[in-house]
């Protein structure tokens, strides 16, 4: 049962498929010889384990040598021209006439919108290649909100990146609320997906018309939605990102570009977060260590927020057999036999994961991705389903089980719509999830890495850390991030470990979820949501955030 995903891209090798790639290449090479010319060339240590040697011969043997050396090639390619944009032309849309529509009504042919109209702001003595392009909204022509609003690009130029952000000060009191980052996963998602589909002032409805969200997190915040890394949503570049690591760097520079521009959203009354989902769970944690470790910022993280998210591989791999097996709180789906073996299969990822996270480099960890992705391969019984929701079925042919991800797509595909938002020219069109991203950070091997660690030193340096997850996720369940979050090795591990789950108490004095919590740290169970909590659960979203923020950690009780 091999689930292709893109928004927590555990299996994103399995994915890729490699019988995908049918030229065929002679080799008339032994194995070993096949190793030398074509793998090992692709690691970066000199100590070669034996075990890895092994995994890849297993892998030879099972897929052969031309398929594997076509999926190596492919990478190799994407990573040599990564366009980051797709290039064909969309046919005229309901988006289009929306566009005509609002065009006609507003008479928006302004020259200050037609020419993007940018202040550009740097910190060349910091950031020698990098500055920040900011222009004002026009709030009215979209009909999404009537809060000030700004987009624009960070800009690297020396490595001709340039990642789009949307930014929406609050409903409430932008100038004391809280300001929020908001990262979507995949690896390769836009945060269009959180600001249309989730957590923004609106959704877009099938007529491919904005529709009030009352539960936007910008009800009592300011969010920043960012497309990153380059070659997600409407960021474009000649280059490639395939890394958290390197992403980090280039989020970290934004961050001091944008409180540069608006100071005044950096001041003691405003306090900065840091939320994101699935992948987020790398993201986040390794984008807030990299904050906390530039001594010279000119801000401060206050805390991060992560749903249904991907952090530590190794203890969440096996969660998924617990979903499936009557272990997460719904009914066995799997065979008896079935679960066995997916209990033999993890035990065989195991020793693979745990080379991955000591080594951390492509040659350990993607021979772990490929054999650990086979967990589940063997589940015949239970009825296709959506991923992201154990309860429903797959919609549409996307690829992201929502058909409603396709009105957002369709919408900032709009030639209007990029006009107002000042889209660069080089974006032909807006992807929700990018495949090559997505294959970039799996064949550096990113997917396996550990990212506990980092959550680890933001706790012991003070940063609150919520981790909150829908029950009917399947891919980045609940049972996974309870068990890594309760085995996390930091100072407060024994109390938090050992601290008993409590009723998560929301407005009219619903129990809607469970939360357990020791000092700054929360694991919140959040009952009927799936992978993106904002959607399924609007309102308790909303509160679980305002609660956060107001600096209620435990969540105790009533609201």
């Amino acid at each position: 049962m091999r689930i292709a995903n893109n928004l927590c891209l555990v299996t994103a090798l399995a994915a890729s498929s490699v019988s995908a790639f049918q030229s065929p290449i002679a080799i008339n090479h032994d194995i070993d010889s096949f190793l030398e010319k074509h793998v090992l060339g692709i690691q970066d240590t000199k100590n070669v384990d034996t075990s890895l040697v092994a995994a890849w011969k297993e892998l030879l043997v099972e897929y052969g040598p031309s398929q594997l050396v076509n999926e190596i090639n492919n990478y190799k390619e994407r990573a040599s021209s990564f366009p980051g944009t797709v290039q064909e032309l969309r046919e005229p849309s309901a988006a289009e006439e929306l566009a005509s529509t609002l065009k006609s009504i507003h008479n928006n042919n302004s020259p200050e919108i037609a020419q993007n109209g940018y202040e550009v702001v740097s910190m060349r003595e910091k950031f020698k290649n990098h500055s920040l392009r900011v222009r004002e909204g026009h709030p009215e022509l979209l009909h999404l909100d009537s809060v000030k609003q700004h987009t624009g690009y960070l800009d690297i130029e020396d490595e001709d990146k340039h990642l789009f952000y949307w930014f929406f000060e609050s409903r409430n009191d932008p100038v004391n609320d809280p300001i929020i980052l908001w990262l979507n996963g995949g690896p390769g998602c836009s945060s269009a997906t959180g600001l249309f589909f989730e957590l923004g002032p609106s959704s877009i409805n099938k007529e491919i018309y904005p529709v009030y969200n009352p539960h936007s997190w910008n009800s009592n915040a300011s969010v920043i939605f960012l497309d990153q890394p380059v070659g997600v949503g409407y960021s474009h570049s000649s280059k490639k990102v395939s890394t958290t690591a390197a992403a980090g760097k280039d989020v970290y520079a934004f961050l001091e570009l944008f409180f540069k521009k608006f100071p005044q959203f950096n001041s003691p009354s405003n306090k900065f977060h840091i939320a994101g989902e699935s992948y987020g769970g790398h993201y986040v944690p390794k984008f807030a260590s990299e904050i906390i470790n530039q001594k010279d910022r000119t801000f401060e993280l206050s805390s991060i927020l992560v749903g249904n998210g991907l952090t530590d591989d190794l203890i969440q791999l096996d969660s998924q057999r617990s979903m499936l097996c009557g272990e997460g709180g719904i009914e066995q789906l799997a065979t008896d036999e079935e679960c066995s073996e997916m209990s033999d299969e993890y035990d065989k990822c195991v020793p693979f994961a745990k080379l991955c996270y000591d080594l951390q480099n492509p040659f350990a960890c993607v021979p772990a991705s490929l054999i650990c992705s086979r967990i589940g391969d063997n589940v015949k019984s239970v009825p296709p389903f959506n991923p992201y929701d154990i309860r429903k079925p797959c919609e549409g042919d996307n690829g992201l089980c929502y058909e409603a991800l396709d009105y957002s797509a369709k919408f900032l595909n709009s030639e209007f719509v990029k006009m107002v938002l000042g889209v660069d020219s080089e974006v032909q069109e807006f992807e929700s999830c990018s495949n090559d991203v997505g294959y970039g950070f799996a064949f550096q091997g990113d997917i396996m890495l550990p990212h506990q660690q980092y959550v680890a030193e933001l706790l012991e340096a003070g940063i609150p850390v919520l981790l909150y997850a829908g029950d009917k996720d399947y891919i980045c369940n609940w049972v996974g991030n309870n068990k890594w979050s309760a085995a996390l090795p930091y100072s407060g591990h024994e109390v938090f470990e050992s601290a008993p789950f409590k009723p998560f108490i929301t407005s009219g004095n619903a129990t809607s979820g469970e939360v357990k919590n020791y000092d700054i740290f929360t694991f919140l169970r959040i009952y009927d949501a799936g992978h993106m909590v904002p959607y399924d659960k609007p309102e308790v979203s909303l509160e679980m955030l305002n609660r956060w923020l107001a600096g209620d950690y435990a969540f105790a009780g009533k609201k």
